[in-house]
């Protein structure tokens, strides 16, 4: 097949897939919401210049004020600027679903190629590990190392308790342990491709193991991988809210919808738009990521199902 007929299978089918996507509704929608939510919390600093106030102020005379054109979702118990701090928790929890997210797709990747292409006992040994990761209870688990103390570990005091360091130890403990759906998938998709006539081709001409499920599988596998990392980030959302409003993930005076639920969860009888702000957030994230995965599944494989 010549180069020009090659490049018009793949226009014609990526055509296919967006016009799939667009028929799915929901995901359309989905897709929309999160990017206007990225594009607010992106330019959080810019809108906060541009109203002239710094969304870190403490002003206790203006404790509990309600919606005006200076503070458009009015102020918290401390004064500050609701609406401001919710972008700028927007950006700490999407980075840390983002990031996670992309992370964890990087691991499963890795085992699950390997796994589907050797075959053999490391195969099964990295099979196992998988079933052992994913028969843990995550949430206790990310509670127990969430209090682990990093300045014991050796890393200097600063480093250990500054805000970087907490939100790197959250990504980190996400990621190792939420790589196992993305690993089982491409395991499945591995032992499918590996039998394809151009990696047998590719195996008679003598290409490195690496070479091939670099250059020959891994772009075949890319589908299930990027429907389940899209997935997983709106349950990475959740962890990361419920971590910091029990006080083990992001921690103040860092924002994040879910330690702003914490500092608001007491005041829900008397101003509960604090608390119903972040939450609906955190719904609204977590439900458009679901939207665009099952769109995404859809547009990449034309036999999902349809409702």
């Amino acid at each position: 097949m010549s180069d020009a007929a090659t490049l018009g299978v793949h226009t014609s089918l990526t055509r296919m897939m967006m016009r799939r996507f667009l028929e799915h509704r929901l995901a359309v929608v989905g897709g929309v919401v999160l990017v206007l939510l990225c594009g607010l919390c992106a330019g959080a600093p810019l809108l906060e210049a541009a109203l002239g106030l710094d969304a870190t102020e403490v002003d206790l005379f203006a404790r509990f004020e309600g919606p005006s054109a200076a503070h458009w979702l009015g102020t918290d118990e401390l004064g500050r600027d609701v609406f401001l701090r919710l972008l700028y928790g927007g950006r700490v929890s999407l980075f840390v679903a983002l990031t996670a997210a992309l992370a964890a797709a990087v691991i499963g990747t890795a085992i699950g190629i390997l796994a589907g292409y050797r075959g053999g006992w490391a195969d099964a040994l990295l099979m196992r590990l998988t079933d052992t990761v994913i028969a843990l209870p995550l949430l206790p688990l990310l509670i127990v190392l969430a209090k682990v103390d990093l300045a014991k570990l050796g890393l200097p005091a600063e480093a250990a308790h500054g805000e970087a360091a907490q939100l790197w130890r959250l990504i980190a403990i996400i990621a190792l342990f939420g790589w196992t759906t993305v690993a089982r998938l491409v395991r499945g998709a591995t032992l499918s491709v590996r039998e394809r006539e151009f990696v047998r081709a590719a195996e008679a001409l003598g290409a490195r193991s690496t070479r091939i499920m670099l250059v020959h599988i891994l772009p075949n596998v890319m589908t299930p991988v990027i429907v389940a990392t899209t997935l997983s980030m709106g349950g990475i959302v959740l962890f990361e809210s419920v971590l910091s409003f029990l006080g083990l993930g992001v921690q103040p005076p860092m924002p994040s919808w879910g330690n702003m639920m914490t500092g608001a969860h007491e005041l829900i009888w008397s101003h509960a738009e604090l608390v119903l702000y972040p939450g609906g957030l955190i719904f609204l994230t977590v439900i458009a990521f679901n939207f665009l995965g099952d769109g995404l599944q859809d547009a990449f494989d034309p036999r999902a199902a349809r409702r």
